[in-house]
């Protein structure tokens, strides 16, 4: 059991012992179902506290040698699966949250040679008879103890994205990511399953990936793991039940992410902080900074504060998701900001109508705030 090398199920279990917790362990059967396969690789990208973090630490705790969760699963969904005890902490799993290698590195070059670092001694003490070619190169290491051991690996990437948001500008420390992400994973006999999350979706340049290999799923399009997203209508149902709170209140504030079939979902935070304290209140906001939304709308690209002003109203505004190079720097019209607000959460999609609209009144209420402080700018900017 190491840090990085097959950890132990500790953070899924908090998650489990906490005032609230809803199963989502029905994401392993799809999982289950892609391992050692062409689909095998997953980007899943969601607004921060939608639950994406959780989802790591259920994968690690479910697959990882390190965990012994039989007991743990047992009482969730997943357990109704046929092949819930064959793949029961089974494998060797490397899962790691980036954001914490980026928090104590200076430089994307850093971050690489810490990552390799790290989990190359966590190799090399678990596997000390493997007779490695150069045991200071990460995937050379790895496919000698697949070659060796006939060991697979399952990599598990939280945060995976946090060099876009951080080195915004920075094109060469981008693609230098890209570069050492592709050369771990693509194309390796040694990866049984590669699991991402983060908020973007991957980087495009121009019309070439370097991680091209990956299904993506995203709050634009998130497919067959739809109901994994945030809570489902049926989910805060049962915990306005029990908390004794008012459905129509609730879905007033915390619904509006509807997806294809019609499925509507909450967000998880909002729902759980409001059931927890008994009160309605603008929980998810409090999370993500909002001075950001204000530098995207103050760019104004064709109009888009006329257009923010006419969705707190109530209106949908047509969007063409296409140009978004999945950053947060390049701009080059209001559909490219608009489709990042898709991603960090403030604006919910309409497949069919490719049109977005501010899904709840807790969004609501804070674009109510940003108009305002836009409108007095404005005005003082007049006189």
């Amino acid at each position: 059991m190491g840090i990085y090398l097959n950890p132990d199920g500790s953070k899924f279990e908090e998650a489990v012992n906490s005032d609230i917790y809803v199963d989502k362990t029905g994401l392993l059967n799809y999982t289950n179902s892609v391992l050692h396969t062409m689909q095998k690789y997953l980007c899943i990208s969601r607004p921060r506290r939608f639950g994406k973090s959780m989802a790591a630490n259920m994968l690690t705790a479910y697959y990882s040698r390190g965990c012994d969760e039989k007991t743990l699963f047992s009482q969730f969904e997943i357990a109704k699966s046929d092949n819930f005890a064959e793949h029961l902490n089974r494998y060797n799993t490397i899962s790691v949250n980036m954001q914490e290698f980026l928090s104590r590195s200076k430089s994307i070059y850093e971050l690489i040679d810490r990552f390799k670092r790290l989990v190359i001694r966590e190799l090399k003490y678990e596997y000390l008879d493997v007779d490695y070619f150069d045991d200071t190169d990460l995937i050379e290491c790895m496919q000698d103890i697949y070659a060796q051991k006939k060991q697979t690996f399952i990599i598990i990437i939280d945060e995976w994205d946090c060099i876009f948001r951080e080195y915004k500008e920075d094109r060469d420390a981008q693609e230098k990511y890209l570069d050492f992400l592709r050369d771990l994973l693509k194309d390796k006999s040694y990866i049984h399953l590669a699991y991402m999350t983060g908020i973007l979706q991957i980087k495009k340049y121009g019309t070439h990936s370097a991680l091209n290999m990956f299904d993506e799923f995203s709050m634009i399009d998130p497919g067959p793991l739809a109901e994994y997203v945030g809570f489902t209508e049926d989910e805060v149902g049962r915990l306005c039940e029990h908390y004794r709170m008012d459905m129509a209140e609730i879905k007033s504030w915390y619904d509006g992410y509807t997806f294809e079939n019609g499925l509507s979902i909450y967000s998880p935070r909002s729902v759980i902080s409001c059931m927890r304290f008994g009160k309605i209140g603008n929980y998810w906001n409090q999370t993500e900074t909002f001075e950001a939304l204000r530098i995207y709308i103050d760019m104004n690209f064709e109009g888009l504060k006329d257009d923010v002003i006419s969705m707190i109203a109530g209106k949908s505004v047509p969007v063409n998701i296409g140009s978004f190079a999945n950053d947060m720097a390049t701009f080059h019209s209001e559909d490219d900001v608009l489709t990042l607000l898709i991603h960090l959460g403030y604006v919910s999609y309409d497949y069919d109508y490719k049109t977005v609209r501010i899904p709840n009144e807790e969004a609501r209420t804070e674009c109510r705030k940003l108009a305002s402080i836009i409108a007095k700018r404005q005005k003082h900017t007049n006189v």
